[in-house]
């Protein structure tokens, strides 16, 4: 008998859709005597009518069927139900039908005759798939504060509690009723920026538009004008045909400038230019091409010192904060800490497949005392760590080893000490925990290597070559 070795042990939904009415009935038998909930159809239209009416699990679907192809039946309840698992069977099959079965969705396929035992372990491989499904679905979060719809076009989560994090999103909210409005999002990296760019865009009118997000730091100098304005044929070496940049793609819709605080002076001037009069030219080109975009910028740097170092050009910044949305850091909201640490922990046990540990208060009491440099990432980098070597079943402060030991406050050590301050000293510790690792550093601080890096040149802190690799 098959187990469902499972903390819900829950039912499964079985639909068979096959036109030999003994073999289908004695299979809804055999599966109801072991506990599953097993529904037949003789028709290809029967089993769509149960499809539409009642949610399954499993469908069980012969290949051959009067007056439909089982693999165009499978390509169908896969593109509308892409939850459910099939299992295709056959008395005709040969391998390139399994081939393509198995291409298009299948997850097993027998070969009639077969044994009843045969589809009773077929099942069991298919149920830790079908489980797992069931758990993510489930994992709607307590704490997500975005509608379901939403969080499947961001394809991302906002969770948290805070009463600073709620203020976020409904500042991303009001920008979202405003489609010509553009939009400067702060905040330390980690915090989510580009999550709350993606509410922006997708709450809002252009939410079927292009959200084209484009790392400002990571265009080089020499592509610049290509990459945002695009090219035309033969207008320099390599240009093999014509291309449209960003400010075409992101026509109508949303462009996401991250880093904007990283964009060479020259591009600064032709953004500005393109915001107001909203007509570019590619590269090579003659002929100009009206575009009409939302620019959502983000930066963790300090704007005010960028602009008295007139490193940012004034008139671009009027332009591109009409509305100002701040991300405090993690430390600076700790009330958000568990609600992040239950999604996270929920997410990698599904992913890793383990089960889903406890938390032990003394674990919330020494991470809401921690400064995480890197933030809601930093704590979710922590979390899958944590579910890999953990060996118990709850999640303990040894299972959370921090970057440096947080020192209290009142230590002279830091006493007057600023943010910048401390967050310099933890890439230095970083860095020369890592022998100058760059990669390793970046990991340990929970950061990405171009963030480090961002960081070593906001503090001055140089390595030589031979360390740098």
């Amino acid at each position: 008998m098959i187990q469902l070795n499972t903390m819900e042990n829950e039912t499964l939904h079985v639909l068979i859709i096959d036109d030999e009415t003994d073999f289908a009935e004695e299979l809804q038998e055999f599966l109801q005597l072991r506990n599953f909930e097993a529904v037949v159809a003789f028709t290809p239209d029967q089993g769509m009518t149960e499809l539409r009416k009642n949610p399954f699990d499993l469908l069980i679907l012969d290949i051959r069927l009067p007056g439909r192809d089982g693999l165009d039946i499978l390509k169908q309840v896969r593109r509308l139900y892409p939850d459910m698992e099939v299992i295709m069977i056959s008395g005709h099959g040969d391998m390139d039908t399994v081939i393509k079965a198995m291409r298009n969705g299948a997850i097993d396929y027998l070969r009639k005759p077969f044994r009843h035992v045969d589809m009773q372990l077929s099942i069991e491989r298919t149920r830790k798939y079908i489980l797992l499904q069931k758990r993510m679905k489930e994992m709607k979060d307590r704490n997500s504060l975005i509608s379901e719809e939403l969080e499947k076009r961001i394809e991302r989560n906002f969770i948290g509690e805070s009463r600073q994090i709620k203020q976020v999103l409904e500042l991303a909210n009001t920008a979202a009723l405003y489609k010509t409005t553009n939009v400067l999002i702060t905040g330390d990296s980690g915090t989510g920026k580009e999550i709350i760019a993606r509410i922006i865009h997708y709450a809002s009118e252009q939410r079927d538009k292009n959200f084209c997000a484009v790392n400002s730091s990571a265009v080089t100098e020499t592509l610049l004008e290509s990459e945002f304005f695009g090219h035309v044929k033969g207008s320099f070496t390599g240009a093999i045909g014509d291309k449209k940049g960003y400010f075409e793609i992101a026509n109508e819709g949303t462009l996401f400038l991250d880093e904007i605080a990283d964009m060479p002076l020259t591009l600064q001037a032709k953004l500005l230019r393109a915001i107001e009069e909203k007509k570019i030219k590619r590269v090579g080109g003659n002929d100009e091409i009206s575009v009409d975009f939302r620019v959502i910028s983000a930066t963790n740097h300090n704007f005010k010192k960028l602009l008295d170092d007139r490193i940012f050009r004034l008139d671009l910044f009027h332009r591109l904060t009409t509305l100002t949305i701040h991300i405090p850091s993690l430390h600076e909201r700790p009330e958000d800490i568990l609600p992040l640490l239950n999604y996270f922990k929920k997410y990698f046990a599904v992913k890793l497949n383990k089960p889903e540990p406890d938390i032990n208060p003394a674990l919330i009491e020494k991470l809401s005392h921690y400064h995480f440099p890197g933030n809601v990432r930093e704590l979710r980098n922590m979390t899958e760590r944590a579910l890999i070597f953990c060996q118990s079943d709850i999640l303990g402060p040894n299972d959370f080893p921090l970057l440096v030991s947080e020192p209290s406050l009142s230590s002279p050590a830091i006493s007057g000490m600023s943010l910048d301050a401390m967050e310099h000293s933890q890439v230095i510790l970083a860095l020369e925990a890592c022998n100058y690792n760059q990669q390793q550093a970046a990991r340990l601080l929970g950061i990405s290597r171009d963030a480090l890096i961002r960081r070593m040149r906001k503090f001055k802190i140089h390595i030589s070559k031979e360390a740098e690799g």
